[in-house]
């Protein structure tokens, strides 16, 4: 029983894993920061590309 025990103790203190989850928190959080900067400057984006469009094509035209 004592052996069981301990080997259930030493299950729980082990700390091998923590530095992955850490890792996985943290590319979390910065996935989430860029998926909302990304989110908030697409209209801009959008605009700049379809004034560039726009400009090109009125060289094309000439």
């Amino acid at each position: 029983m004592l052996r069981l025990y301990c080997k259930f103790r030493n299950f729980i203190d082990r700390e091998e894993g923590q530095g992955m989850v850490e890792y996985s928190l943290i590319i979390g959080l910065v996935s989430i920061g860029v998926l909302v900067v990304l989110g908030t400057m697409s209209t801009t984006i959008g605009n700049m590309f379809t004034s560039i469009s726009t400009a090109l094509s009125g060289i094309k035209s000439q």
